[in-house]
């Protein structure tokens, strides 16, 4: 038996591609100090150390919010059409 079998190429993804993946469909909720947001993000505004906040993050990981509550990071992402996953 002889089959015809088609090989399909893909070609991989860049970084810059991946990382673009879900951009403005899909963001991330991630719970962290005030000391560990400006560590990640150092351009931030000075605020009190060891404040728990929610931030949440665009598939690229950019900041689209900094929050103290969860709910209201919640609400930001339903507003603006975004599935939101957690990040631990």
């Amino acid at each position: 038996m002889n089959e015809d079998r088609t090989m399909i190429q893909t070609n991989p993804l860049t970084p810059a591609e991946f990382a673009a993946l879900g951009t403005g469909q899909v963001a991330y909720l991630k719970p962290m100090s005030s000391d560990e947001l400006l560590r990640i993000f150092p351009q931030a505004p000075q605020i009190e150390p060891g404040l728990q906040l929610f931030a949440l993050l665009s598939a690229d990981g950019a900041p689209i919010l900094v929050t103290d509550s969860r709910e209201a990071a919640t609400a930001n992402a339903w507003e603006h059409d975004l599935r939101m996953v957690s990040v631990h």
